[in-house]
């Protein structure tokens, strides 16, 4: 028997292959890149407690688990967007009588977003303040310091300057969170959750942060200053940031140690600003960021939550996340000399590398995470409307990058590259972001419908 459990690691867990454990048994579902040190450093504080991490995890896998009653965690990481489907769903304990006077303790833009309705259902674990990076030699051959730009009419105008470089100041492929997160950024509050959870309201089409930053990004496609082309993350994408041809982009406080990864040869060019806004208010948004919470079927809520607080309450295991890369949501650790002097960014050899030319960028960063603004709320359904997104808004970006073909094949047709049955079909009328919009407000209201939700 003891050979058959060795063998399997199923039905009965034992320590050593042969003794029985008889520690609490906990799993965690979890992306996060430390969690093995956490979950060892834990181990070592708390020896009644053995816990497991299932990393190779997604939404969909968790609500598989969730649906069959089998596999399910005790403790769950969810982002922030996708916490409010599974608290208004009741999959999620309520931990607000563990969080009194927890508040303080996070900064703001972290803390709202782990509560529903004024209820605590998850303890911020990292955080995704936007912030504006930029390879600051483009920009000084364009003649643009990209330093003084506050407004989005200042980012429009130095848009315009790299564009006569042959320099695109940003690429954007059609991606929700990054949508979502400059609406949140203009102030917009497209979405509302009632009380009980069970009634939705979506204002796309009204909602003057939606519609305000939806012209702007209008604008700057319609005039090919953003490179519709490039899927984000891809390899054409790194390139691209790595060569200059594309000079900034707009992302969470995450996003230094990518940097290093994904485009190496660029330390040291790279700077840190303060999101611009569309009238130069000091405001922000979030772009990411997680939290732990406890899955309301666990059986093992005290061990769970034990493992909760060191991973995001207590210093030693919130200086394991920062040390890997993380971002904190904290504002002890924001708030520490350490944390703000930082100057280099730490590669995968464990190299500090100054990749932002000696900038205190932490500082910055630090900066980004107190300004931003609370009161924005997401979908109880976020994770398809993130899904739908593409489906619907994504097609002006379809459409945009039709008509790039399109006037290509002709320009080429006119030199004798190419004959004219080999052009591609004209992409017809433009659809436009406002369309888009519209149609994502139309889907999302017949989903929550479908759901239970009485939509608005």
């Amino acid at each position: 028997m003891v050979a058959v459990v060795c063998a399997a690691g199923v039905m009965v867990a034992v320590a050593g292959c042969g003794e029985p454990d008889d520690r609490t048994q906990i799993s965690v579902w979890s992306w996060e890149p430390s969690m093995a040190a956490l979950i060892a450093d834990f181990e070592a504080r708390n020896p009644d407690i053995h816990v497991t991490q299932i990393g190779t995890a997604d939404y969909s896998k968790l609500n598989s688990a969730i649906q069959d009653g089998y596999g399910t965690p005790d403790v769950v990481q969810l982002e922030y967007f996708a916490l409010p489907q599974y608290a208004v769903s009741g999959q999620l304990r309520d931990l607000t009588s563990r969080t009194t006077n927890y508040g303080s303790f996070y900064t703001p833009g972290s803390w709202s977003s782990v509560q529903l309705d004024g209820r605590v259902y998850g303890v911020p674990m990292d955080s995704g303040p936007m912030a504006f990076f930029y390879n600051q030699d483009v920009f000084e051959q364009a003649g643009v310091d990209a330093a003084k730009i506050r407004t989005w009419d200042d980012y429009y105008r130095a848009a315009k300057k790299l564009k006569e470089n042959g320099v695109y100041i940003a690429a954007d492929d059609g991606d929700a969170s990054f949508y979502n997160a400059m609406i949140w950024l203009a102030g917009g509050r497209p979405y509302n959750t009632s009380h009980d959870g069970k009634e939705v309201s979506i204002t796309l089409d009204t909602d003057t942060g939606t519609q305000e930053f939806t012209r702007f990004w209008q604008q700057m496609i319609d005039e090919d200053l953003v490179n519709t082309r490039l899927d984000t993350w891809s390899d054409d994408w790194k390139q691209a940031l790595g060569s200059g041809t594309v000079a900034s982009l707009f992302a969470g406080a995450w996003m230094p140690s990518l940097l290093l990864a994904d485009v190496p040869g660029t330390a040291g060019l790279w700077r840190v600003a303060q999101m611009p806004t569309a009238h130069g208010n000091l405001t922000n948004a979030e772009n990411g960021g997680s939290a732990l919470g406890v899955l309301s079927s666990s059986r093992r809520p005290e061990a769970s939550w034990r493992f909760i607080e060191y991973v995001c309450h207590e210093t030693a295991g919130i200086m394991t996340r920062v040390d890997g890369g993380a971002f904190p949501a904290d504002n002890a650790t924001l708030n520490s000399a350490n944390f703000l002097n930082k100057t280099t960014v730490r590669d995968a050899r464990g190299i500090e590398v100054p990749y932002f030319g000696g900038q205190k960028f932490n500082t910055v960063l630090a900066q980004a995470a107190s300004h931003v603004s609370t009161g924005y709320q997401y979908l109880p359904f976020e994770v398809y409307a993130r899904s739908d997104f593409r489906a619907t808004v994504g097609a002006a970006y379809t459409w945009v990058n039709d008509e790039h073909t399109y006037y290509d094949a002709v320009r080429r047709e006119r030199e004798g590259l190419i004959q004219r049955k080999d052009m591609p079909q004209s992409p017809g009328p433009q659809v436009t972001l406002r369309e888009g919009i519209e149609r994502w407000q139309s889907d999302l209201k017949e989903y929550g419908a479908n759901q239970g939700f009485t939509m608005r």
